[in-house]
C-alpha cells in the first residue's frame, strides 16, 4: 500500500526539482531546442521563437548560462553580434528533450503549432 503520510509527501527528488526549476520556466525549452540545432545569433534566436520578448530571451539565456548550459560568444564585427551555443552539458539534454517530445506526441494529442 502506498505511503500517504505527511513525511512521504514532503520528500521530493532533489534532481527533478532542480531540472524543473530551470526547464519549468516558460521559453526555456524552446530556447534550448533551437540551440540544439546549432549556435544562433541573438536576433535569429528571437525570430525563431515567436512571442518571446528581447528582455525575456536575455533573462532566460542568462539563467541558462549561469547553469552552465549555454555560452555567450561575441563576434566583434563590425557589426558586433552575439551568438549563443550549448555547452557539453546543455547538448547532453538532447536525448531527454527528444524523449519528452515523443511523450508529448503520444500522450498530449500530437504536435501542436507555436
Amino acid at each position: 500500500m502506498a505511503d500517504h503520510s505527511e513525511q512521504a509527501c514532503r520528500q521530493v527528488d532533489g534532481s527533478i526539482t532542480r531540472v524543473f526549476e530551470l526547464f519549468g520556466k516558460r521559453w526555456t525549452g524552446p530556447i534550448v531546442s533551437v540551440l540544439m540545432q546549432r549556435p544562433v545569433y541573438f536576433a535569429d534566436l528571437r525570430r525563431a521563437i515567436p512571442g518571446i520578448s528581447e528582455r525575456m530571451l536575455s533573462d532566460r539565456l542568462s539563467e541558462l548560462g549561469a547553469a552552465g548550459l549555454v555560452v555567450r560568444e561575441v563576434d566583434e564585427g563590425p557589426p558586433l553580434r552575439v551568438a549563443y551555443r550549448l555547452t557539453e552539458a546543455g547538448a547532453a539534454m538532447g536525448p531527454a528533450l527528444e524523449e519528452l517530445g515523443r511523450w508529448a506526441d503520444t500522450y498530449l494529442g500530437g504536435p501542436r503549432g507555436c
